[in-house]
């Protein structure tokens, strides 16, 4: 079992229009409501690609009764969500099916109180302690101390359980300090974190920090990777156009189910770019196009990087 935890959960509302106009009224074409935040996002994949996942976080108020009662129509990850009393945040991304670009609008997440918070340490140590690998993912709600994902990763390494963090800000500076096993930021994130934009620099700098494996993703570029292994570059063999919401997250999904699998760094590293870019091609987040990933697979380029 892969276990996902997402803090700060979400619906996700996906609208379609034909054309995007600013200031003007736009008839949505189309309208699509997913399970949302990253963690969910990453389970939804890995359960495609087969794996037993549950998912833990947070969901409260109409619209999390709303997140469960989707997530468990679709049969896929399980759900292990801590119930609070502040409502679950939405997030809504408008496609413009014309020029194919995406706007994503996030609303704040609730205000999470310590008793929950201590609510799902308890849960989160007991699910940990069965989990193949654990996945930290997104945002913190307010209400969590900016430590709390170091604080998680401590306690599944504890549990001698391998650890993925993506998450960004000083939640990330401080959870890389924890040394988790795998870290996934993306460019600018990274730059944030190390200050070089250089990403081979700024992804050995990251190790440094305490990061074991330092896998970044430069969007349709692909990803980058400094590992106790050694350092790769994996390219996809075309840019697509779609939404790229999600995108990261099926890279984290790619990563998690060839750690689980035990896959050379070469082959976990095709696996996520082209689960990414199969991801754009999708209609919504934490779903992938299955017959673009089978063609894009063997066609990702994998080049070892310079000691």
């Amino acid at each position: 079992m892969i276990l996902t935890v997402t803090l700060n959960t979400a619906l996700d509302i996906t609208y379609r229009t034909t054309a995007l106009t600013p200031h003007a009224t736009n008839r949505v074409a189309e309208v699509a409501e997913r399970p949302g935040g990253k963690g969910l996002n990453v389970a939804r994949v890995l359960s495609a690609l087969g794996h037993e996942t549950v998912v833990t976080g947070f969901a409260g108020g109409r619209t999390g009764d709303a997140l469960r009662e989707l997530l468990a129509a679709e049969g896929g990850p399980s759900d292990a969500l801590v119930p609070i009393t502040g409502t679950t945040r939405r997030t809504i991304a408008v496609v413009d099916e014309t020029t194919g670009d995406t706007t994503q609008l996030n609303e704040p997440g609730p205000t999470v109180t310590p008793a929950e918070w201590a609510s799902f340490l308890t849960s989160y140590e007991g699910l940990a302690a069965r989990a193949e690998a654990v996945a930290l993912c997104g945002s913190l709600p307010p209400g969590i101390h900016v430590g709390a994902y170091a604080e998680l990763v401590r306690l599944a390494r504890g549990a001698n359980r391998p650890v993925l963090l993506d998450t960004s800000g000083e939640p990330l500076r401080r959870g890389i300090a924890a040394r988790p096993d795998l870290v996934k930021p993306n460019a600018d994130e990274l730059a944030r974190l190390t200050g070089s934009r250089e990403p081979l620099r700024a992804t050995r700098d990251a190790r440094r920090r305490g990061g074991r494996a330092v896998i970044a993703s430069l969007g349709a570029a692909g990803l980058l990777a400094a590992t106790p292994d050694g350092s790769w570059r994996a390219a996809p063999p075309k840019a697509v156009r779609g939404n790229p919401t999600g995108a990261g997250d099926s890279a984290v999904a790619g990563l998690l189910s060839g750690l689980v699998e035990r896959l050379p760094w070469p082959d976990r590293l095709a696996r996520a770019v082209a689960l990414s870019t199969a991801t754009v091609l999708a209609p919504a987040a934490g779903e992938f196009d299955r017959e673009a990933y089978a063609e894009l697979l063997p066609r990702v380029t994998v080049t070892e990087q310079a000691p």
